[in-house]
């Protein structure tokens, strides 16, 4: 009787089924057309095995048992192989990985050694007869592949895979898309970011000092972080809190407080946007006990203090906005973070319009049209490259709603029209929630019969943001 644990692959039993094995299945084999992958290619040419196994499996559908049986390693070295645990660092066994998986010759990095250019090929001879001698070598010829050969070899053996150079043009680079992010289109930015992470990841997956290491971890988070806030402002926030998480993992192994204190607060501000404020809260309280004094430390607090206030915490929100004024009179400790510039830093521009945002939360109208306007002024009179259209957007948003409270609507009305002129690639997520919140405070009974208010409403009404197919600045 067949075993109630035969799923009804075989029909037969336990005994007749060792007795009658089936045929073996066919060897896995690695596809031809895997080989013009660039990524693949890149990854040979780095003699980044671990790196190529991974992208040959997927571009091929492989399992790792597969290709374990295809290279005769086990699945455990693989797999070691694979997360950077383990390196091949002989030629011969390095040779073999690569024959096995029948990587084409032209594209092999490493030439065989009884193939390179035809130096030691093996001249059959007999006692009675020697064949006529090959001709003369290309020396030239042969010293570069010997060159070419020891300089692979200082490649596997290296104890880094990149140098101060390459570290700081990384640095750079990272710099200017912060400064770049709170003013430009974002997605030749994005695309941009998603291209260094790959860089970091590739780099972090091979060997370098420990200092090395954690300076590419830094930079490795920092560049999720800015995924995070892009994704964030897409309206993505699934997307955005996995670069937090990944983020969050990166500063822990690069040892950098700041960097974890700051993808706290962005994570405590992704969910502030979110039905979640009070995880937003408890996140805003982790990032406070790592920031250090400056502008971090005033951003954590701005951060809490308007989450408390948007969810009816009005004394959670004043005491916030107390430790936000204390940390702004605190002398500020030298944080490397802030030297990215742009989406890294929290000016007081960026204050202000917090401060805004949290005194219309409170409905604290002089405060809030003070701040707010400080703000805008600032934006707009301020250097190009730190003008923030949509933390000015939002500012004018709370102008508008402070004006609808106090019953000038005209004025409401008017400077309404300036989030209705911004192009389309500027209309962040955010926007349409402020947008949203605005369309219900104008539909209040009260303003049932007021002209503006039903202009008002009319203008609000199928207002449109961004998707992720458009592009967007902001410096949320």
């Amino acid at each position: 009787m067949l075993s109630r644990y035969n799923t009804g692959a075989v029909d037969l039993c336990g005994p007749c089924a060792r007795e009658h094995p089936p045929a073996a299945a066919e060897a896995p084999s690695v596809p031809a057309h895997v080989w013009s992958d660039s990524g693949i290619q890149e990854a040979l040419n780095a003699l980044d095995f671990g790196r190529l196994s991974q992208l040959v499996r997927r571009r091929s559908g492989l399992r790792q048992d597969d290709l374990a049986r295809i290279t005769g390693l086990s699945q455990g070295y693989l797999s070691q192989l694979e997360s950077g645990t383990r390196r091949l660092t002989h030629l011969d066994k390095s040779q073999a990985f690569l024959e096995a998986l029948n990587v084409p010759t032209a594209l092999r990095p490493i030439a065989a050694p009884e193939t390179v250019n035809g130096a030691h090929r093996a001249t059959e001879t007999t006692s009675h007869q020697r064949t006529a001698p090959d001709p003369a070598p290309d020396l030239n010829a042969l010293a570069a592949d010997a060159a070419a050969t020891s300089g692979a070899f200082a490649d596997l053996i290296a104890p880094t895979n990149i140098d101060a150079n390459a570290l700081e043009e990384l640095s750079f680079t990272l710099a200017r898309i912060a400064t770049d992010y709170v003013h430009a289109p974002l997605f030749p930015l994005f695309t941009e970011l998603i291209s260094v992470r790959d860089q970091l990841f590739s780099k972090l997956q091979g060997r370098q000092r420990p200092q090395q290491s954690r300076e590419l971890f830094m930079l490795a988070g920092t560049t999720c972080l800015l995924l995070a806030h892009a994704s964030q402002n897409l309206g993505d926030q699934a997307s955005a809190m996995t670069q937090i998480r990944t983020a969050r993992t990166c500063a822990e192994q690069a040892d950098h407080t700041g960097l974890l204190a700051w993808t706290l607060g962005t994570a405590a501000l992704i969910t502030e946007w979110s039905p979640q404020g009070r995880m937003s809260l408890r996140l805003a309280e982790q990032a406070a006990t790592l920031a250090p004094p400056g502008e971090s430390r005033i951003r954590i607090a701005a951060i809490e203090a308007r989450t408390a206030a948007r969810i009816g915490d009005h004394e959670r929100a004043r005491t916030a906005l107390d430790r936000m004024r204390r940390a702004m009179d605190e002398p500020p400790r030298d944080d490397d973070l802030v030297q990215y510039g742009g989406l890294l830093t929290f000016p007081r521009a960026k204050q202000d319009y917090y401060l805004g945002g949290t005194y219309t939360l409170l409905g604290e109208h002089q405060q809030a049209q003070q701040h707010a306007a400080t703000a805008i002024e600032a934006y707009r009179t301020g250097p190009h490259e730190e003008r923030s259209y949509g933390d000015e957007a939002l500012a004018q948003l709370d102008l508008i709603t402070i004006g609808i409270h106090q019953g000038d609507l005209d004025e409401a009305l008017a400077g309404l029209h300036h989030i209705l002129n911004l192009p389309p690639e500027m209309r962040i997520r955010q926007l349409g929630n402020a947008m949203d919140r605005l369309g219900t405070l104008v539909r209040r009974p009260e303003l049932k019969r007021s002209r503006a208010a039903g202009e008002l409403a009319d203008l609000i009404r199928g207002y449109q943001v961004i998707d992720g197919g458009t592009a967007l600045p902001s410096g949320r």
